[in-house]
C-alpha cells in the first residue's frame, strides 16, 4: 500500500487507473463482465462489504458501504439514467477535476473530497441554488470570509475553481480538526457546523450513522453523505460501472493581466471556443477582466504562448466599448439597464461622473458586454408653430411637461442647447395647443 500511496501523491493525475488496480482484484481479469452485473452492486456489498478495496483514509469504509441509505444510492447511481447523470457531471468537470485532485492528495485528504461538487452542483461552474449558494463547492456570500474570495458587480470568486476548491478545502480541514471525523465534517459542510455540533451536544453521541439513526440531523443532511460515498464509489471504479473516465487531463495555465480584456475577443482572435474560455474564468460575470485590478486569466495550456502575443499588440483592441452620446432624459441608471451593466462598471471607465449631472452631448464609456445599439431617442413630429413667453423659473423640462413635448426636442426646436438657462421674457417657439 505504501507504493500506492507513494505513487497516488506524485501522479494524482493518474487517479482513476491508481484506485482501479488497487480494488476489485477479481474484475481485473475479466474487463468483459456483462454489464447485467451492475444493478447487483449495493446487493453484493451488503453480502461482502470489503470486495472494494479502498485507499489508506479513503471514507468508502465497510460501515459506510453497508448502510441502507449507501446501497439505495450505489443502486441509483448504477442504474443507466445515474451513470449518464454521472457521464454528464463528469464531462463538465474535466476542466477542473485535475486541479480538484491534485489539491485533494497534497493536502492529504480523503480522496472521496474529490467528488464532492457533484452533490453540490453537478460541475456547472455557475450553478446557483435557490438559497443563493453559488459555484462547484455552493459557498453562499456570508461564508466566504477568511477564504480569499472576492465578490463584487463584476466579479464573483465563488465562480473561480481555483479560490473556490481552496476554500473549500481549507474549510472541510479546519472542521475536521474540531470534530476529528469525516463524516460529521461532510455533515457540517452541509448543514453548518453550528448544526451538527448541537446534535451531537445535546445527544452526547459523536457517530454520523448514530446521529442519522435517531433523526437528530436534517433530512437533506441525513442523505449528503452516504449520496457522497455512493458517488465516490462508483466514480472511483469507471471501467465496472462504464464510466466515461478520460486518458489525458485538460492542461491549464495563467496569464498575468496588464489591460482589460474580453474573453470573447481572446477567444476569437486566438481561434479557441467562447465556453472555453468562459468557463476557464467564470468568475468574470460579465466576461471581462476588472478594471484596474490585478487578475490571473486562466487559458488552455497549448494557446498560452499565442494569447500572450496577442495581448502584446497594440493594434488588437482587446475590450470593445460603447460610446453612448448622452440626451435628454438619459441617467446612469436606464444607461446602465440598456446596456447590461452596472452604476459602479460605468463609473470606473468615466471617473467623477456620478458625481455630477450630465451634460447633453457628452459621451459616456460603456464597456460592450452585450452586443446592443445605443437607445433611440423618438423625434417629435409635432409642428412648433406657438409661442411662449418665458415666466419666472420655468425650465425646459418644465414646459415639455406643459407642451408635452421632449424637452430635447423643445431646446432643439429654439436653437438651444437644454441645459441653458431661460430667461424670463424670452419667447420660445412651442407646439399649439389645442
Amino acid at each position: 500500500m505504501s507504493f500506492f500511496n507513494i505513487y497516488y501523491r506524485k501522479y494524482p493525475q493518474f487517479i482513476f487507473i491508481i484506485i482501479f488496480f488497487i480494488g476489485l482484484n477479481n474484475l481485473l481479469a475479466d474487463d468483459d463482465r456483462p454489464m447485467r452485473a451492475i444493478p447487483s452492486a449495493a446487493a453484493s456489498i451488503q453480502a461482502n462489504p470489503s470486495i472494494f478495496i479502498p485507499a489508506e483514509n479513503s471514507l468508502l469504509t465497510e460501515k459506510a458501504l453497508s448502510q441502507p441509505l449507501t446501497q439505495r444510492y450505489i443502486a441509483q447511481y448504477t442504474s443507466p439514467h445515474g451513470i449518464a447523470t454521472l457521464n454528464e457531471a463528469l464531462e463538465r468537470g474535466k476542466y477542473y477535476i485535475p486541479f480538484i485532485l491534485e489539491e485533494v492528495a497534497r493536502r492529504g485528504l480523503p480522496p472521496e473530497l474529490a467528488w464532492l461538487p457533484i452533490i453540490e452542483s453537478g460541475f456547472v461552474i455557475t450553478a446557483r441554488s435557490r438559497s443563493g449558494a453559488v459555484g462547484l463547492w455552493q459557498f453562499m456570500l456570508n461564508s466566504i470570509s477568511g477564504y480569499n474570495m472576492r465578490v463584487n458587480d463584476t466579479l464573483d470568486e465563488r465562480r473561480d475553481f481555483i479560490r473556490s476548491t481552496t476554500g473549500a478545502l481549507q474549510k472541510l480541514t479546519n472542521e475536521h480538526r474540531s470534530l476529528n471525523n469525516w463524516e460529521l465534517t461532510l455533515a457540517a459542510y452541509n448543514s453548518g457546523f453550528n448544526a451538527v455540533t448541537r446534535a451531537m451536544n445535546s445527544s452526547g453521541i459523536s457517530d454520523y450513522w448514530e446521529l442519522c439513526g435517531r433523526n437528530l440531523l436534517s433530512a437533506e443532511t441525513v442523505h449528503f453523505v452516504p449520496k457522497l460515498i455512493a458517488v465516490a464509489y462508483v466514480v472511483s471504479q469507471p471501467r465496472r460501472f462504464g464510466l466515461n473516465a478520460w486518458d489525458e487531463k485538460f492542461e491549464w495555465q495563467t496569464i498575468s493581466l496588464t489591460r482589460q480584456v474580453s474573453l470573447d475577443i481572446i477567444a476569437d482572435e486566438v481561434g479557441i471556443e467562447r465556453s472555453v474560455m468562459r468557463l476557464l474564468n467564470a468568475e468574470l460575470l460579465y466576461g471581462i477582466s476588472p478594471a484596474g485590478l490585478s487578475y490571473q486569466l486562466k487559458v488552455p495550456a497549448q494557446s498560452r504562448d499565442f494569447i500572450i502575443s496577442v495581448l502584446e499588440r497594440e493594434d488588437i483592441k482587446l475590450i470593445r466599448y460603447h460610446y453612448h452620446v448622452v440626451r435628454s432624459g438619459d441617467t446612469l441608471w436606464s444607461m446602465s439597464r440598456h446596456y447590461g451593466t452596472t452604476l459602479n462598471i460605468i463609473e470606473q471607465h468615466n471617473p467623477g461622473i456620478s458625481n455630477r449631472f450630465l451634460k447633453i452631448g457628452e459621451t459616456v464609456i460603456i464597456p460592450a458586454y452585450n452586443d446592443v445599439a445605443a437607445p433611440e431617442r423618438v423625434i417629435s413630429n409635432l409642428s412648433f408653430n406657438g409661442t411662449h413667453t418665458v415666466q419666472r423659473g420655468e425650465t425646459f423640462w418644465s414646459l415639455s411637461r406643459l407642451y408635452g413635448v421632449d424637452p430635447q426636442d423643445l431646446a432643439e426646436a429654439n436653437g438651444m442647447r437644454l441645459d441653458q438657462i431661460l430667461h424670463e421674457g424670452r419667447t420660445l417657439r412651442v407646439p399649439i395647443i389645442h
